[in-house]
């Protein structure tokens, strides 16, 4: 018979605990928990390197974000000048569909918000289920999921699918004010999305910092925008990538 191995993530221990009891009745579930978005990845890359991955993570969508190692310092990340913070269960979901895409993540939530909802879908979820759904419905989930399905409440379709077009509209303006760029300020955007301040942009590029300084006024203008963060940001939803900073010295 073929185990299906699941992982729940919630930083509520009873909750987890209990649920993974519940669910590890099942006679084809193999279950274990985590506390928190780090104890997760660490769970997935010893699952891996054992040869024996978790199928589908359970992930509270309140799951709290928990501080950088000690001696770290987080990268600031542009893109959140122009858009809500992600809750911690969401950016987890980014997380493992960009690490180990093979996954399939369900957001337990315990209210209906079809504006997060969405934001889980475009992160990367396979379904968004309500917390105190029952566990015959949490199976069906699971195992659909598994099969490739999308899960959503009926109740949340409608306003997710109108978060969606908003976004899809959002990310097409964007990418019609991009392409307003010259090539050589296209060039200019994707080195401050690669956080390059103008004297690093200015020796990558071969240019003086005073014709930089000028390109990047012209990009901002061009995007309607009045700093570089925005600037970043539009790009990002635009689908504009950092320029490869290999052999770059800043």
């Amino acid at each position: 018979m073929q185990r299906i191995r699941v992982l729940v993530v919630d930083d509520h221990r009873i909750f987890a605990e209990s649920l993974a009891a519940a669910l590890a009745v099942e006679q084809d579930v193999e279950v274990a928990a985590a506390g928190s978005g780090p104890a997760a990845l660490r769970a997935l890359e010893r699952a891996a390197a054992d040869g024996r991955r978790f199928d589908v993570l359970l992930i509270d969508a309140d799951l709290g974000v928990a501080p950088p190692d000690a001696g770290e310092t987080p990268a600031p990340d542009p893109a959140a000048a122009d858009a809500p913070a992600a809750a911690g269960g969401i950016a987890l979901v980014s997380r493992v569909h960009s690490d180990h895409p093979e996954v399939r993540t369900v957001v337990l939530a315990e209210r209906d918000d079809p504006r997060r909802a969405a934001a889980a879908l475009q992160a990367g979820a396979s379904g968004w289920v309500a917390k105190d759904c029952s566990l015959s419905r949490l199976l069906q989930v699971v195992r659909g999921v598994l099969r490739g399905e999308t899960h959503l409440p009926p109740a949340l379709l409608t306003g997710v699918l109108r978060e969606l077009t908003a976004t899809r509209r959002h990310r097409t303006e964007s990418e019609r004010l991009v392409e307003s760029l010259t090539p050589r300020e296209h060039e200019v955007l994707r080195c401050m999305v690669a956080g390059l301040g103008r004297k690093a942009v200015a020796e990558r590029l071969y240019l003086s910092p005073h014709t930089v300084r000028t390109h990047m006024q012209n990009v901002l203008g061009k995007l309607g925008v009045h700093s570089t963060l925005a600037a970043v940001a539009l790009a990002r939803k635009a689908g504009v990538g950092p320029v490869d900073l290999e052999h770059v010295t800043t």
